[in-house]
């Protein structure tokens, strides 16, 4: 198997810290290829395949035109959702004013299951931690009002957690 090391710097507590992203370029095709998403040079990318316009950066983070500079900020599901309302009430982002947390597919969509560290096209979605994000999609049924889907950008997949936990948020909306 053949993989490409891509060292990327990440500025964390005022330190800069290396991290390898690993891409296996021989055994799997690109499930995010660069090529599917149209870059709109405003911090945002659309995937042409399914028409969803996403945030280049988390919540927290800021688009500098290459890259996301700070650090994403940890949200409860709540305030994750809070968040997005706020944002849209205010103003929005690249001139959108429904942005909003995605499901679990959605997200999943954006995974990029040739690379770790994270699992992520780094050309689109730069400075992305290898840790959970947010989804929209809450669980169903008795006593599971408590907890929402989340999803790993690292090697930990998707599973549920409890909605106070702390987890990162991309926003998405439809582009169609």
């Amino acid at each position: 198997m053949k993989y490409i090391a891509c060292l990327m710097a990440m500025v964390m507590s005022g330190s800069t810290v290396l991290a390898s992203q690993l891409c296996d370029t021989k055994s799997y095709p690109m499930s995010t290829p660069t090529e599917r998403f149209t870059d709109n040079g405003d911090g945002t990318v659309t995937d042409t395949q399914s028409g969803m316009m996403w945030m280049r950066c988390a919540l927290g983070q800021r688009w500098t035109g290459s890259r996301c500079a700070g650090k994403p900020q940890a949200l409860t599901w709540k305030s994750a959702q809070d968040a997005a309302s706020s944002l849209n009430a205010t103003g929005g982002y690249a001139h959108r004013s429904d942005w909003r947390m995605p499901h679990i597919p959605e997200l999943a969509m954006i995974v990029e299951r040739q690379c770790a560290n994270p699992r992520v096209n780094l050309t689109l979605f730069p400075d992305t931690p290898a840790t959970y994000f947010w989804t929209a999609t809450g669980r169903r049924g008795a006593g599971l009002d408590g907890e929402a889907y989340r999803l790993s950008f690292g090697p930990e997949g998707a599973g549920p957690s409890r909605k106070e936990s702390l987890h990162y948020a991309r926003l998405v909306r439809s582009a169609k």
